[in-house]
């Protein structure tokens, strides 16, 4: 079995999703593993991975709504020293996830038709993102 993994920085801009499909193909490619298995994981505990809808983009903005309602930024939190965004950016990034797994084969994701990789970031303001995207196999 084969390893091969790659750090990658984003720049985020503010509270949104952010798409990285293509640059994880770009190491999936970079890694020569042609049958295997992707694991992406963000280095943040305020934000988060999710794989979703790539074609409409109402679903990133429900899924957005539906959040900024689950976890209000006017909630009455404890932790406030990194501003009134932070904690509600951490219950957020507790309820997604902060890796994700995709099979690999033929040397390419094994992603839906409609499925894309979006970083979330939870935080208004921008942050550079790091992202550890390791591929095993052969």
């Amino acid at each position: 079995m084969n390893h091969y993994q790659k750090n990658l920085i984003f720049s985020t801009r503010g509270k949104d999703f952010h798409p990285i499909t293509r640059q994880v193909e770009g190491v999936v490619t970079e890694s020569g593993i042609k049958t295997g298995l992707c694991t992406i994981f963000v280095r943040h505990t305020s934000a988060s991975l999710v794989i979703q809808e790539n074609a409409d983009p109402d679903v990133l903005a429900d899924l957005s709504n539906f959040f900024a309602q689950l976890v209000p930024e006017s909630g009455r939190y404890i932790h406030s020293t990194e501003g009134p965004d932070d904690m509600p950016a951490h219950i957020r990034s507790v309820l997604t996830k902060t890796s994700e797994q995709i099979p690999v084969n033929q040397g390419r994701l094994l992603l839906g038709i409609w499925q894309g990789i979006y970083l979330w970031e939870h935080r208004q303001r921008s942050h550079q993102r790091e992202i550890i995207v390791h591929i095993s196999g052969v």
